[in-house]
């Protein structure tokens, strides 16, 4: 199963008239993602990304949204048992 947040599009280039990259910045890193499959993305717009590609575009509310479940369910795990050894000293 995969688990993705929303990016938001900082910056976009086009380095030939077929492709356009987009500078997407997920919190904790910022990535390169392809965006052929999502044309009608622009700076500013929240996007899916799987692979390196956007798969789609997201309005601000339901990226927000899922950004802030996403940090609810951060904070939950950090305080569980099961998980507070997980990637280094508990």
């Amino acid at each position: 199963m995969c688990l993705t947040t929303p990016g938001h599009i900082v910056r976009i280039d086009s380095p030939t008239p077929d492709v356009r990259l987009a500078e997407v910045d997920f919190g904790v890193a910022v990535r390169s993602v392809n965006l052929v499959f999502t044309p009608e993305a622009e700076v500013g717009d929240y996007v899916i990304v799987h692979s390196g590609f956007a798969t789609r575009t997201l309005p601000e509310e339901e990226a927000r949204e899922a950004l802030a479940y996403a940090r609810e369910l951060a904070l939950s795990a950090a305080g569980s048992p099961e998980t507070a050894s997980v990637g280094g000293s508990p």
